[in-house]
């Protein structure tokens, strides 16, 4: 299952988050990392397959779409993103190592249209 965030301008640079309280009940986010797959939003054709955004500096840009940064407090962890090619798709995989050693991810995709 994937989530969606909204739709996202290309000039726009804003912070998105997931939020992972529920899952991680008592224990906390250790380490998180993010990877990105951008589709053509009208054909749904897969144009990157797994390359990662990891740079916190804002160094890491896939497919016009740039890592400006990245933070994550003990549940919830948040990615600012800048750019993006008009009316691509791309699926954000945030995945977390938490205190007890378990690992998981989550899907979340996000359209850029222009606004």
């Amino acid at each position: 299952m994937s989530f969606r965030w909204p739709n996202k301008d290309p000039d726009e640079q804003l912070d998105y988050s997931v939020d992972w309280e529920r899952f991680l009940d008592t224990a906390t986010i250790d380490s998180v990392q993010w990877y990105v797959k951008s589709t053509l939003y009208d054909t749904k054709t897969e144009l990157g397959s797994g390359e990662t955004l990891t740079t916190a500096s804002g160094a890491a840009t896939t497919d016009s779409i740039q890592n400006v940064s990245q933070t994550n407090t003990n549940t919830v962890a948040t990615i600012n993103l800048g750019g993006g090619i008009l009316n691509r798709e791309y699926s954000f995989i945030c995945r977390i190592i938490d205190s007890t050693g378990s690992q998981a991810e989550r899907t979340v995709k996000i359209a850029i249209r222009q606004k």
